[in-house]
């Protein structure tokens, strides 16, 4: 059992509260999940430049000198915004690829937790007002995001075992379900050369939609091709550059209920983490059906 949000904003008026709104959201699921917990929030664009976010569980070391060092590396300026054990390199767009290869030479105890344009991933182990007081997820703005609070069922407690998991440039997932086919499927993505770091199911998920779009799959019909291919029981909230997707498996026995208004677009595992959105009572909410892929976007 576990906990999941998201919400896409049409109003952009409402932008600068995006991170209040999922953590209030997100807080709402604790009960759902104690173990840990994490967000991603797709923010401003800066068209010369990506985000690298990556986590340390000795930061005070790892992250003092990082962006001078990782400069020196590639050649080019890079600048770095800590928030306790994550920190956000922002990274000329040309030299992305080449920051990460010089990233595992200079620190290979770092982990990346997203690269893309505009997304940001933060996620520990922990409840979920503790994570978002942590990285002061309340203060971010954006366009839209999406969060998890997890009760381990497939693997470890670990920050790693935590969603959301990002497995191509501003793309990631959560998951409430598990699915029963993870360990074939890894080995068949790993054989693809799709790079996956854990043993979480969440994760073949997240590497399998991936997969799919570098097929040339649009999210669309890799959501619908995972309706056939993926074994279990799932509910899939899908967070990309332009918006976000939903999608249940046949059976759907894990719960979800959506909201829809003329300023938003909202997702929660219970209707209660939506009571507190603005109108929620003039907005259309519903049940998402089996086997059915939503998509909304900018």
């Amino acid at each position: 059992m576990c906990g999941i949000v998201g919400l896409f904003l049409k109003d952009k008026t409402l932008e600068p509260h995006l991170g209040e709104m999922l953590t209030e959201m997100l807080v709402t699921m604790t009960d759902r999940g104690p173990d840990s917990a994490g967000i991603a929030i797709y923010g401003n664009e800066v068209n010369t430049q990506k985000k690298l976010t990556v986590q340390s569980d000795n930061g005070t070391e790892d992250f003092v000198t990082l962006a001078a060092d990782l400069s020196a590396a590639i050649g080019v300026d890079v600048s770095l915004n800590r928030k306790d054990t994550h920190a956000v390199l922002h990274i000329p767009s040309n030299s992305i690829d080449t920051a990460r290869s010089a990233l595992r030479e200079l620190r290979p105890e770092l982990r990346v937790m997203s690269a893309g344009d505009t997304i940001e991933i933060y996620k520990e182990v922990g409840l979920p007002s503790d994570v978002a007081a942590r990285f002061d997820v309340r203060k971010m703005s954006g366009t839209h995001g999406i969060g998890h609070t997890r009760m381990a069922t497939e693997s470890a407690v670990t920050t790693m075992g935590a969603h959301p998991f990002s497995t191509g440039p501003d793309q990631c997932l959560v998951h409430n379900g598990s699915l029963s086919n993870h360990n074939s499927l890894r080995r068949e993505l790993r054989h693809e050369g799709i790079h996956i770091e854990t043993e979480n199911d969440t994760e073949v998920g997240a590497a399998y939609l991936t997969w799919k779009m570098q097929q040339g799959s649009t999210l669309g019909e890799a959501l619908d091709s995972s309706l056939e291919d993926l074994d279990g029981f799932f509910t899939f909230v899908v967070g990309t550059k332009d918006g976000f997707g939903v999608v249940r498996d046949p059976i759907a026995c894990k719960p979800a209920v959506m909201a829809e208004t003329d300023q938003y677009v909202a997702f929660g595992s219970e209707y209660r983490a939506l009571v507190n959105l603005p109108g929620i009572d003039q907005a259309r909410v519903w049940e998402p059906e089996p086997a059915t892929v939503y998509f909304w976007n900018h």
